[in-house]
């Protein structure tokens, strides 16, 4: 029988991999985020990295994603308060909904911790926005804001400390505001990854300080998207990569046997993933919540936001259905 004589250094192994898969896995959505970019910019003909908003006019057609998403960028710029003036943009991708801002007067900074999109929003906004070139959580500045803006990106943070870090960097009576995926508390696995618990992201809220102002479900008019993404997959995509294996299988028959058979589970796992066919909008409508919330910080006296400070030295026509909770 063989005895753990040393359990803290399993615990520091098990931590050590723990910390390497995490690094691995942000690495991994980075790449892919500026993969998204440069096929949104060179194959759709558009600048922007997020869902569209498809309105009941608007034809379900690729060749329209590009106004869907312009869309989405005007309702976002609607529901900003009046006397907000300097915006922190979170997770700002390639800088299009920050110059969007800045063009209508708003001061705005960025955090962005891919370098390549970092880049590409230092073209494109050149002197008027700093980029702060980090991970949220390791955002440290002396600036506060009128508006910290979560485009996408909030779900990539870990909950608590998303909402404590962005209290923190708000001006008294500022305002934070998420137009992200949430999930919804339904049986069964989703075919689409991402999003909090919307149930644990209105608790955390709870518990802190912040006054709901407007609480909007825009998953219908965000669905779509999700249709048009599934048909490029399901018809140009896949077809490209069997055209391509047939190559591999004609030109280099040998190889292409290792090959399958050394990755059969990531090829798989790739085909149940992308070319299943259950990317859809009814899908996506079925185990997400995709919502616009804006809340007000009502509270600076209060002793997690203390902690904070000490952890942080220097730092100190639509269907939709739309909720509103108190004034603005």
């Amino acid at each position: 029988m063989k005895v753990n004589m040393n359990p803290i250094s399993n615990s520091a192994r098990q931590c050590s991999k723990n910390r390497i898969k995490s690094t691995q896995r942000r690495v991994s959505r980075d790449i892919g985020i500026e993969v998204a970019s440069i096929c949104s910019r060179y194959f759709l003909k558009s600048p922007h990295l997020h869902y569209g908003y498809w309105t009941d006019d608007l034809e379900l057609d690729i060749s329209n994603l590009r106004i869907a998403q312009e869309n989405y960028v005007q309702l976002i710029i609607s529901h900003i308060p009046e006397g907000v003036r300097r915006i922190l943009d979170v997770g700002c991708g390639s800088g299009q909904i920050a110059k969007t801002l800045v063009d209508v007067d708003y001061e705005v900074d960025c955090v962005s911790p891919s370098h390549y999109l970092s880049e590409k929003t230092r073209e494109l906004l050149g002197q008027a926005s700093h980029i702060y070139e980090c991970y949220y959580e390791e955002l440290q500045t002396e600036k506060r804001y009128d508006l910290i803006l979560f485009n996408e990106s909030f779900q990539y943070i870990n909950l608590k400390e998303a909402i404590k870090k962005t209290f923190g960097l708000l001006n008294q009576g500022g305002y934070v505001m998420i137009c992200d995926i949430f999930k919804k508390n339904t049986p069964g696995k989703s075919p689409h990854s991402g999003g909090h618990s919307l149930r644990r992201f209105y608790d955390i809220v709870s518990e802190h300080p912040l006054e709901a102002v407007t609480d909007l479900d825009i998953t219908e008019e965000t669905a779509p998207t999700l249709d048009i993404m599934n048909d490029m997959l399901n018809e140009v995509i896949k077809p490209t990569a069997d055209l391509m294996q047939q190559l591999l299988d004609n030109r280099h028959p040998v190889m292409s046997k290792i090959v399958k058979f050394l990755y059969r589970k990531k090829i798989n796992k790739l085909n149940k993933k992308y070319f299943s066919g259950l990317k859809t909008g009814e899908n996506f409508k079925k185990f997400k919540s995709y919502r616009l919330v804006l809340y007000k910080k009502t509270s600076v006296a209060s002793a997690w936001q203390l902690d904070f400070t000490n952890a942080h030295p220097g730092t100190a026509g639509s269907k939709s259905q739309e909720k509103k909770v108190g004034a603005t």
